[in-house]
């Protein structure tokens, strides 16, 4: 197991934006993840890079919920890190935003983001201020975008 970042780095748990909070993603947002990716599955088609299939159209909330689980779990072991985009009363789950290592050698990390379908003016936000709080915040030097990008 690998360290995305070293141990002595204080992982951001809250980025605070006047439409959106990010903060880490949890088993208990279940309800409303699942409730943001299966209404955006077409939207969401292509958010990790070109030919990826994520989210399926028959995505079970079972499998939701593992996923979510192994994204908490991996938070934890800090070698990725998952946030949920909440609306700032939490009332509402707008997207989310990773942190992966990097499979090219050239990149420190590899971060993807989205927004839920119903809130598709947020993508381009999101990404500012994700891109800005990767700068600022964390300890990477070079960050890739191998996903889709907002127009």
């Amino acid at each position: 197991m690998s360290l995305l970042v070293p141990a002595d780095f204080i992982v951001p748990v809250r980025l605070e934006q006047p439409e959106f909070v990010l903060r880490p993603l949890l088993i208990s947002d279940v309800v409303k993840d699942y409730d943001a990716v299966m209404s955006s599955v077409e939207q969401l088609q292509g958010v990790f890079g070109p030919g990826s299939n994520w989210p399926p159209a028959d995505l079970s909330f079972e499998q939701d919920l593992i996923d979510l689980g192994w994204h908490h779990k991996e938070f934890q072991r800090r070698t990725s890190f998952a946030y949920t985009v909440m609306a700032p009363d939490e009332s509402l789950c707008l997207g989310c935003a990773y942190i992966y290592p990097s499979r090219d050698p050239g990149y420190d990390a590899e971060a993807f983001c989205w927004a839920r379908a119903s809130h598709a003016r947020l993508d381009r936000p999101l990404y500012a201020a994700f891109t800005a709080w990767l700068a600022a915040a964390w300890p990477f030097k070079r960050v890739a975008f191998p996903g889709k990008i907002p127009d």
